[in-house]
């Protein structure tokens, strides 16, 4: 059985929660399309032949999270062969057997356009910001800049800019708790999945 689940939306708007929710309450596998530069970029070496070379169990090392393959993601992610081989990876990803939800920022909209679900999971960016302050700290008027300079950044760029596909479910997490908005994603998926 394949059948792929795209959620996208911008930082902090819950995509992540409600991804690793979805996959977990339908038994499906989940892909964070985030790690994948910072797994390429951890592995060290020729970043193309890493890149093309991504397993899943990459996808698990305990040292993704850190400053070092942050600063290694930002370098490989430059790279626009390490870029095309880590779209075939969630490509062959989404769309192996057993089901997949895979969260980023063009995943309906340039990685799986064919996907079975789309959702869009955005919130106020006064309400991302505030959720990105209660996990990092600091001052919140500075969270909040740095959330609408990336919005703009990433809704700006000219390749795969982040937006809605037009066949996306758009669920609106502003005054949704957790609880809810897994529901309201889950509801989506259970209306079109079909299990052989």
């Amino acid at each position: 059985m394949i059948f792929t689940v795209a959620i996208d939306g911008p930082a902090a708007a819950g995509k992540g929660t409600i991804s690793r929710a979805v996959a977990a309450r339908f038994g499906f596998r989940h892909l964070d399309t985030g790690l994948l530069y910072r797994a390429v970029g951890a592995k060290g070496g020729d970043p193309v032949a890493a890149a093309r070379a991504l397993t899943a169990e990459d996808l698990a090392r305990d040292d993704l999270r850190t400053l070092e393959a942050g600063q290694a993601a930002s370098r490989v992610a430059a790279i626009p062969e390490v870029r095309e081989a880590l779209v075939a990876f969630q490509r062959r990803f989404a769309r192996s057997e057993g089901g997949a939800v895979l969260d980023g920022r063009d995943i309906g909209t340039v990685i799986c356009p064919e996907a079975e679900v789309k959702l869009y999971v955005t919130a106020s960016p006064e309400v991302r910001a505030h959720r990105r302050w209660l996990e990092v700290g600091g001052d919140e008027a500075q969270v909040l800049a740095e959330v609408l300079e990336r919005d703009a950044r990433d809704m700006g760029r000219a390749d795969a800019p982040l937006r809605a596909a037009d066949d996306a479910v758009v669920i609106d997490t502003t005054a949704l708790g957790i609880d809810e908005a897994v529901e309201a994603a889950c509801a989506v998926v259970r209306a079109r999945f079909r299990p052989e």
